[in-house]
């Protein structure tokens, strides 16, 4: 029996991978064809799995729910979603019980469900999904705020709906009142809150100051410390969802021992989690059943789509001086996945009436809706002007977290077709004194850059950034991408009487910075060729044609000139520093 379990997850875990790269191919979102593929292993179509317990299968998504809402803040971190959380809370809350109310109101007057079932089925649908949320931005380039507001609502409107579905619940079945639903909601949230926030700091102490035996182990401590989180929390009387979040959200946020090998594992896992969920929740479908609530279905995800969802998302993000177009991408990117289906088996658990109805239409409308939505989005955000040129989340190669700590960024370019900078030189991209490409990414290699490396498209730079220029970068990158991008054409020597042809002397503050001089001497600075790195320093080309060095001293001359100046520092040079930029200015002065 055993055998023929792992026999059967495995060959479902390769069915659903493979399903992955067929959905990627037609661009329809994964997880519909997971939703898909767990409805025909099912009782009523070939029959692989024979069982529809619902218990079993809302234990299995909410486990799997609380993987993903770790990995998603892990994955964001305080520093991201800090300047958007309160837009994201409200969204989360407020507008939860904005999209219930329209959806159930619609579901009350155009369906045969009574007011208290009508909010039921639009609260069921209300939440967004943490996992089609952080699929979908992977893969955008939604401008960061909204992408940022997007993952934050994701993470936080789980708790808030599942609570809401249950106070719901009880009220459909005469217990209790609207004010105990608020209550219960605001005491189990913020139960959540504390619980989270306690483990996840009590987890990032212990990650800073424990030396595992081995790397493998600090995923094992990640793993331990979302099932904490949850498990204390609901001990507690709270919901444990928003306590995972919470948890993940602070461990995120904070330089810790094997984060790279925590982030990749919790990655993984995630996955794992969406695609068992995704299949498991298939199962509990009858498809013949779909056939009969075909009319309920489009009524509901009509009045989520163009009611519910714009409603709420308009009367928050207004005040918050989002624009028009902004408000549009945001309404429409509320991608519904499992989650819906999850919150869709509490009724049929309870024993609600017409709950197995209900799971049908709030099945059909996942599909719907995630279908219409996810091969849609990246489109309607374009055409609103509201995306960018880089990714809406980075994957950096390196420790982002300790390079933050020490001051600086780190900032990926991809180089597409048609961009300015393809063909151009690393040393032509004009990076500030403070910035260098840390690595270049060319197909599956990683390789080390030069002054001469020759950029093509597909390529992705890692930018390292001090924080003090990290501000010009956005700047460089639209250059880059439009241009003009290369070496400036050097005008021809324009030599006068009251210009003398060689000058050394101490650096002129009139003249700027002598790590970035806009001149030297006076005269205009056209092109940069070399930048001393250890103090301000550079190599530059001057609008009358001679070479200019800027530095504690000025030198200014034809090239010729400058490289016997620099031979003469280079005897002289007091340490190895020294002798360094001289030699560097004498071999760029030799060609």
């Amino acid at each position: 029996m055993l055998e023929e379990l792992l026999l059967l997850a495995g060959l479902l875990l390769v069915a659903g991978l493979a399903a992955s790269l067929f959905a990627g191919r037609l661009r329809v979102p994964a997880l519909v064809v997971f939703l898909l593929l767990g409805m025909l292993a099912g009782p009523d179509e070939l029959g692989i799995i024979e069982t529809r317990d619902a218990e079993l299968i809302r234990d299995v998504g909410l486990v799997s729910l609380v993987l993903i809402l770790f990995e998603g803040g892990l994955a964001s971190g305080l520093r991201e979603i800090r300047p958007v959380f309160g837009t994201a809370a409200l969204l989360a809350t407020v507008g939860v019980l904005i999209t219930t109310t329209v959806v159930g109101t619609v579901a009350f007057i155009t369906l045969d469900v009574n007011f208290e079932q009508g909010l039921l089925l639009g609260a069921i649908v209300a939440s967004t999904d943490g996992a089609a949320i952080f699929a979908l931005l992977r893969g955008s380039t939604l401008r960061k705020r909204l992408a940022r507001t997007l993952e934050g609502e994701a993470g936080m409107n789980d708790p808030v709906t599942a609570l809401l579905v249950i106070g719901l619940i009880d009220l459909s079945k005469g217990e209790g009142s609207v004010l105990d639903i608020f209550v219960t909601m605001a005491s189990e949230l913020a139960i959540d809150a504390i619980v989270g926030t306690a483990i996840g700091l009590l987890a990032v102490q212990a990650f800073q100051r424990a030396r595992l035996a081995s790397e493998g182990l600090y995923p094992v401590a990640s793993l331990a410390t979302a099932i904490l989180a949850y498990a204390v929390a609901t001990n507690l009387h709270g919901s444990g969802l928003l306590s995972a979040y919470v948890a993940g959200l602070i461990l995120g946020s904070f330089p810790i021992q094997g984060k790279r090998s925590i982030t990749a594992f919790h990655d993984g896992i995630a996955w794992v989690a969406q695609l068992g969920m995704f299949l498991a929740l298939g199962l509990l479908v009858n498809p013949h059943s779909l056939g009969d609530v075909w009319v309920e279905s489009l009524v509901i995800t009509a009045a989520l789509l163009f009611l519910g969802r714009p409603i709420s998302v308009m009367a928050i993000l207004t005040p918050m001086r989002f624009t028009m177009r902004e408000q549009i991408a945001v309404s429409w990117a509320g991608l519904r996945g499992a989650v819906p289906i999850v919150f869709a088996t509490f009724p049929v658990i309870a024993g609600v009436p017409r709950a197995d109805e209900f799971l049908s239409i709030v099945f059909f409308v996942v599909v719907l809706t995630t279908i219409l939505q996810g091969v849609t989005f990246e489109g309607l955000a374009v055409r609103l002007g509201v995306t960018t040129t880089e990714p809406a989340i980075d994957r950096p190669l390196v420790e982002v977290m300790a390079v933050r700590e020490l001051g600086a960024e780190v900032v990926e370019v991809h180089v597409r077709q048609g961009d300015a900078m393809v063909g151009a030189r690393v040393k032509d991209l004009g990076l500030p004194r403070d910035a260098l490409v840390n690595v270049l990414v060319r197909g599956d290699e990683a390789l080390l850059p030069r002054g001469s490396t020759t950029l093509e498209s597909d390529d992705r730079l890692h930018l390292l950034v001090r924080r003090e220029v990290a501000g010009q970068i956005p700047g460089l990158i639209e250059r880059w991408r439009a241009g003009p991008v290369g070496p400036v054409a050097r005008p021809a020597r324009r030599h006068t009487a009251i210009r003398p042809i060689f000058r050394a002397g101490p650096w002129d503050a009139r003249d700027g910075d002598p790590a970035e001089p806009p001149t030297i001497a006076g005269i205009e600075v056209v092109e940069r060729v070399r930048l001393r790195r250890d103090r301000p320093g550079a190599l530059v080309v001057l609008a009358d044609g001679r070479y200019g060095v800027s530095g504690s001293i000025a030198i200014v001359g034809s090239r010729q000139a400058v490289q016997g100046a620099a031979r003469r520092k280079l005897e002289g040079a007091p340490d190895d520093a020294e002798a360094g930029w001289w030699q560097e200015v004498v071999g760029a002065c030799a060609f």
